[in-house]
């Protein structure tokens, strides 16, 4: 098994009891915290395996390592290193930090201010960057995550010694600044298969789809392994129908190619081609799937006048029609309630302060369609939440102009800096 290059993989908070096994090399890959370093102590204090080559994914600090080494009593310890990794990359221009609620209320909550921070400072550590920081000067979230970041830059300078042809910058907005966006409904590839079906760790469980084999119950949607995916990811979903056609007819003249073998260069030809005609067929059946699943839930959720509606509240103006619009909407039974929710969103952040707005007769409305009893608590909540814009969100009707608006604001006017 050692020589096929078997691995065995375990959590490190499960090996207590098991058999020791002193021929194998023990790679160990932590977070550094305080929870998981007193388990790896426990583990070198009665160590199963023959040696163990410890990385961490972020800074140690220099008191966690002593201690690692006074219960190292056996000398097991090859390698302590630390690999900054500290985040989840989505594709080239994009990661995450999977926070599921990274404020409480309108304040960081310690914990996730913490992991922000670590997996900022792994980032930046990761890519060599020792940035200028600049914030949004109106955001208290935004302020005290700067603060933090430049106190450790300034504290562990010396890892921030980096050789830098520009100097780059680090830009912290306050996601307060556009609460309209992320209550719309997406149309481009990527955003429509996080949204209706959910991207983890660029994985998408299929489990629940009504008729999916069970070889495609979970796929991988990661553009680094998906050329296809990765070409397409940002194209509009009426694009994609066309190319996912024309995906299917490149398979299908390959699967042709493939089925004339008649003499030994044919065979040559098929066995050097063969891996790549066996992911071809496997990118061709994932995409076809999903893209399948993407139009079912656009047709059983009426998610086509779901989004002309959100738009029309985003960029238009005109009061009557669009609270009668709403009201129509939200009680149509195809309609999920979480759509139904952000229609109601839409309209308070849009027509919050109209002399006619009719905000608590769409609430009492949401509940008599039986929504989630903290439904309507939400539209007293994004109220305050979008409190940063209030007045500004809505200001124009021309979208255009609300973005230009927007990169207007991003100079050094209204942000303070860290040098």
């Amino acid at each position: 098994m050692l020589q096929k290059e078997v691995y065995l993989f375990e959590q490190i908070s499960g090996n207590s009891g098991k058999e020791p096994a002193k021929y194998l090399k023990c790679i160990v890959f932590l977070r550094p915290l305080k929870e998981y370093v007193d388990l790896l102590c426990n583990e070198l204090r009665s160590p199963r395996f023959g040696s163990y080559y410890i990385y961490f994914s972020n800074v140690l600090p220099k008191a966690w390592l002593k201690l690692l080494a006074e219960c190292d009593e056996q000398e097991l310890v090859k390698e302590v290193q630390e690999i900054y990794a500290d985040f989840y990359p989505i594709d080239n221009v994009l990661f995450s930090l999977n926070l599921n609620e990274p404020i409480l209320g309108l304040e960081w909550g310690q914990l996730t201010l913490q992991r922000t921070i670590s997996g900022i400072i792994s980032f930046l550590l990761a890519t060599k960057k020792n940035p200028v920081i600049r914030y949004q000067g109106s955001s208290n979230l935004a302020r005290k995550l700067a603060e933090n970041i430049s106190d450790y830059i300034v504290r562990e300078h010396q890892l921030f010694d980096f050789k830098q042809s520009d100097l780059p910058l680090l830009l912290i907005v306050d996601r307060r600044s556009d609460p309209v966006t992320p209550l719309l409904n997406q149309w481009t590839y990527q955003a429509m298969v996080h949204e209706l079906l959910a991207i983890k760790n660029n994985r998408v469980s299929l489990v629940n789809c009504p008729g999916v084999s069970k070889e495609q119950q979970e796929v991988i949607m990661s553009p680094v392994y998906d050329e296809f995916y990765c070409n397409k990811m940002y194209a509009n979903f009426g694009q994609i129908g066309q190319d996912i056609k024309n995906l299917m007819d490149d398979f299908q003249e390959k699967a042709k190619s493939h089925q004339k073998v008649e003499s030994i260069g044919d065979m040559k030809a098929f066995v050097e081609n063969y891996p790549q005609f066996k992911k071809l067929s496997g990118t061709v059946s994932k995409h076809v799937t999903v893209v399948g699943e993407l139009s079912r839930l656009v047709a059983q959720h009426n998610l086509l006048e779901v989004s002309e509606l959100e738009q029309d509240l985003a960029a238009q103006d005109g009061h009557s029609s669009a609270l009668n619009r709403v009201r129509r909407l939200i009680t149509n039974d195809k309609l999920r309630h979480i759509d139904a929710l952000r229609l109601v969103l839409l309209y308070a952040l849009r027509y919050e302060r109209h002399p006619s707005n009719d905000v608590s007769g769409l609430v009492e409305t949401l509940r008599h369609q039986g929504v989630p009893d903290h439904y309507p608590g939400l539209v007293s909540l994004m109220l305050e939440y979008a409190s940063l814009t209030r007045g500004h969100a809505f200001q124009t009707k021309d979208v255009v102009k609300m973005t230009e608006r927007f990169f207007r604001g991003l100079t050094p006017k209204g942000y303070s800096v860290f040098k």
